[in-house]
C-alpha cells in the first residue's frame, strides 16, 4: 500500500510510516454502510501486512467522523442484525485490536453509533472540540453494538455507560476527555495536524514493544494476576532479543535519541 488511494467509500494513503485510513462519504455524514465496513477492514489488512506501515490514523472527510450505521441502506426492521455483526462490524473489530501497530483515531464532528465503538476500538482517541460522542442505539431500540458493551464499561465505568447508552446522551469532547474516552481534544484545524505528529512520533516507535503492549492490555481483564505476570514475562522475554531493545539500551547509554527499527 503505498502512495494514495480512493476507493468507494474511504481514502488511504502511506507516507513516513503512517497510513491513513479516512472514510469518505461526506455528504452522508460518513455512514456506515457495508460497503464501507468492508473497506475499512480491506485496508486494515493491507496496513498490516505492510512493512512500511507503523502507525494508522482513521479518521472522517467533511464534518462528521460518522453518524453511525447506515439506516437507509443497511440495517432494516426484520432483518438479522447479528449476521451483519457476526460478518463485518466483529472481523473489524477484532482485527483492530489484534493488529500489532498502533492505531489512532482522529475524530471530528459527530461520532455515533456503532462508529463511537470503532474509535473505541482504536488505540489512542484525539478528538476536535466539535466531536460529539453517540452511543444512538437506544434510539432505534437496540444495544450498543460493535464493541460498546465491552469497551465504554471499561473506559468510563458500568454506570456511566449505561445512562450514557440509555439515554443516547451527546458527550462532547470535553466531558470524553475528563470521562477518560479520549487521549487529547484540540482545536478543529488543529485535528489533523496533532493527529500527524503523533503518528510519526508512533511510526518511528519500539514496534514490537507497541504490539506487545496491546497484547498485554488486551489480555489483561481476562486473566488472573498469576496469568497476567506470566504473560508479562513472555512478551517482555521475546522483546528482550530484539533489535530495537538493543538499540534502546546502547542509545541510553551513549546518551543520544534512539533510533527504532520497529525490529
Amino acid at each position: 500500500m503505498t502512495g494514495g488511494t480512493v476507493w468507494e467509500t474511504i481514502e488511504t494513503s502511506v507516507a513516513d510510516g503512517v497510513c491513513r485510513i479516512a472514510l469518505n462519504r461526506p455528504d452522508k455524514l460518513n455512514p456506515l454502510s457495508a460497503l464501507l465496513i468492508d473497506e475499512v477492514r480491506r485496508a486494515f489488512d493491507a496496513a498490516a501486512g505492510d512493512a512500511a506501515v507503523r502507525a494508522i490514523i482513521l479518521t472522517g472527510r467533511g464534518r462528521a467522523f460518522s453518524a453511525g450505521a447506515d439506516l437507509r441502506g443497511g440495517i432494516q426492521p426484520g432483518g438479522d442484525l447479528g449476521a451483519a455483526l457476526e460478518t463485518r462490524y466483529n472481523p473489524l473489530v477484532l482485527a483492530m485490536r489484534a493488529l500489532p501497530k498502533p492505531i489512532i483515531a482522529a475524530v471530528n464532528g459527530i461520532c455515533a453509533g456503532a462508529a463511537c465503538n470503532l474509535a473505541l476500538a482504536c488505540d489512542i482517541v484525539l478528538a476536535a472540540r466539535s466531536a460529539v460522542f453517540i452511543e444512538v442505539f437506544a434510539r432505534i431500540a437496540l444495544l450498543p453494538d460493535a464493541g460498546g458493551t465491552w469497551f465504554l464499561p471499561r473506559v468510563i465505568g458500568t454506570q456511566r455507560a449505561l445512562a450514557a447508552s440509555m439515554l443516547a446522551a451527546d458527550i462532547t469532547a470535553e466531558q470524553a476527555h475528563a470521562w477518560g474516552m479520549v487521549w487529547e481534544v484540540h482545536d478543529d484545524a488543529a485535528l489533523p495536524d496533532a493527529a500527524e505528529a503523533l503518528a510519526r512520533r508512533l511510526a518511528a516507535g519500539p514496534t514490537r514493544a507497541y504490539a506487545a503492549m496491546k497484547q498485554a492490555f488486551g489480555a489483561a481483564a481476562g486473566n488472573t494476576l498469576a496469568q497476567q505476570l506470566q504473560l508479562e514475562a513472555d512478551l517482555q522475554r521475546a522483546l528482550g532479543h530484539s533489535a530495537d531493545f538493543t538499540e534502546g539500551v546502547t542509545a541510553f547509554l551513549e546518551k543520544r535519541p534512539s533510533a527504532f527499527r520497529g525490529a
